[in-house]
């Protein structure tokens, strides 16, 4: 059966999609923040996702953001957002299709269709060491590969600017390109940032932040990650 991941703090949307969902024989999982869906999708990937934005832990971009660093599976948004900003926004960070509630459901059935009928792309592993920890790209987690310490507590913006390197390991990502992807257009030029947050997780990932091994400045270019 086809695997499909709700995510939504609305128990009655909740309850509508799961019910329209399974008379048409659609194997169905929720979650009721981003936290839980990460979790879940981690531990039995679904065939698509339905996100809404407005979760009460962490905003839904970030659950495609986590989502995009090890999967593509189709994301399709329902939203009670309708700004256009917040539609461009959910689309850039990877989602396939976007749909403002209220809508029809015969709209959102076909639009999932539509996304399951496109073909799946080979995805990238979820699991990354560096140095003592292991990095769960999926769920957003850092735990002590020796098991031995508590996880490691990262903002959603040092998620943000670690996915990127670590799913490509060794490759050079400039600075301009995570200064966009993280803070938008029109961020390119602000580099201080980048030395604060790097400076940041260098000291909570890195054996020894003074002489980094794994998050590696090339300067006046970018970062790499060395594993």
């Amino acid at each position: 059966m086809t695997r499909i991941l709700i995510v939504d703090d609305e128990p009655q949307m909740i309850r509508a999609l799961r019910i329209n969902l399974k008379a048409r024989t659609y194997d169905v999982a929720t979650a009721p923040n981003a936290t839980t869906a990460l979790q879940a999708a981690s531990r039995n990937p679904p065939d698509a996702v339905l996100l809404d934005l407005g979760l009460p832990d962490l905003p839904g971009i970030d659950v495609i953001h986590g989502l995009r660093a090890w999967t593509s599976v189709p994301v399709i948004v329902i939203s009670g957002q309708s700004d256009p900003a917040e539609k461009v926004a959910a689309l850039d960070a990877g989602a396939d299709d976007y749909l403002t509630k209220p809508f029809a459901m015969v709209e959102l059935l076909a639009r999932l269709r539509a996304v399951l009928r496109r073909p799946a792309a080979i995805d990238e592993p979820g699991i990354v060491d560096v140095g003592p920890w292991r990095v769960d790209l999926a769920a957003c987690t850092a735990v002590s590969s020796s098991g031995q310490s508590e996880p490691l507590h990262l903002t959603p913006t040092e998620w943000r600017l670690l996915i990127p390197l670590l799913r490509n390991p060794r490759r050079l990502i400039t600075g301009r390109q995570l200064l966009r992807e993280v803070w938008g257009p029109g961020a390119e030029q602000k580099s201080n940032y980048l030395r604060i947050y790097f400076c940041g997780l260098r000291h909570k990932l890195e054996p020894d932040p003074a002489h980094p091994h794994h998050l590696i400045t090339e300067p006046g270019l970018g970062y790499r990650f060395d594993p």
